[in-house]
């Protein structure tokens, strides 16, 4: 049986802040339209981090049975490497969707826009047949798209959207921001498994591009929020100052741009989620208080 710690590894934890970072700006673009609501807030992060958890875990599950991990470089997998069985994974990742749509419903509820019950089921959808499924759009090379519309635009407008009542254009900007970022998490990630996504028949985008315009896209991912924060500028100077997060981008950078290949590449997940990470908190503050 898995320990604690292995269940907590599996969930990897590393990528959480593409769910946190999420809410966070949200949130602040909420409150720039004096709609921000910290129980609503509250509740859309566990929305989103039990999503998160959910599909790592369906993910560990269906890349799992279908031999995708056996001969992994990243971190540990707990059906690939054994010390899960799939039916407890599997049942893992349905409780986290379980707890989120539960958190969903009652925003739902509490804002009555039941059309969001749509949003919600096509959240779920997305991340079991991410992998799952008889075709995965996972394996197909459309990770980054859905990665880019469920944790930006979904995720973003989504929060916003139920505090504030409406979705403005600084909302939609940090949701560009986010999903550029949670993208770019993802295609460092690929970029990582590419000899062995190859030889397991995982076409991800990495795979369909080739490591060299594979590393082009991730720059270009990671640049993206920067030129939304000049564009933030215009609403309050002080956007200015989500620059700072250039400071964890830059070694990411340096790696993925380096040519660096396989165990080399693990470290940038976590830069480039941190990264997001503040530039989330710092813009969320820095549009919520304008």
């Amino acid at each position: 049986m898995a320990t604690v710690a292995e269940w907590v590894q599996g969930a990897r934890v590393r990528t959480l802040p593409n769910s946190v970072a999420p809410v966070l700006v949200g949130a602040g673009a909420a409150a720039a339209l004096g709609g921000f609501s910290w129980w609503k807030s509250l509740l859309a992060l566990v929305v989103a981090l039990s999503l998160q958890v959910g599909v790592n875990y369906a993910n560990d599950y269906s890349d799992g049975i279908r031999g995708t991990d056996d001969n992994r470089v990243g971190p540990l997998r707990l059906v690939g490497s054994g010390v899960a069985t799939p039916s407890s994974v599997k049942l893992a990742a349905f409780a986290c969707f379980g707890i989120g749509a539960l958190a969903g419903l009652v925003l739902v509820i509490a804002s009555a826009e039941w059309w969001l019950l749509a949003v919600g089921v096509l959240c779920v959808a997305g991340a079991w047949f991410y992998t799952g499924g008889s075709k995965p759009y996972g394996y197909s090379g459309f990770g980054e798209v859905a990665v880019f519309l469920f944790f930006g635009l979904v995720a973003v407008l989504g929060t916003q959207y139920i505090q504030a009542g409406t979705v403005s254009w600084v909302g939609l900007a940090c949701a560009v921001s986010m999903g550029s970022f949670s993208a770019a998490v993802l295609v460092a990630n690929n970029l990582r498994d590419v000899p062995t996504d190859r030889v397991a028949g995982k076409t991800t985008l990495a795979v369909r591009l080739g490591e060299e315009r594979t590393r082009v896209l991730f720059a270009t991912l990671v640049t993206i929020p920067f030129v939304v924060t000049i564009a933030l500028a215009t609403q309050t100077p002080w956007a200015l100052a989500g620059l700072a997060a250039a400071v964890l981008v830059v070694p990411a950078l340096k790696v993925v741009l380096g040519k660096a290949t396989g165990p080399a590449l693990i470290p940038v997940l976590k830069q480039t989620g941190l990264a997001m990470l503040a530039w989330a908190v710092i813009t969320a503050l820095a549009v919520g208080l304008s």
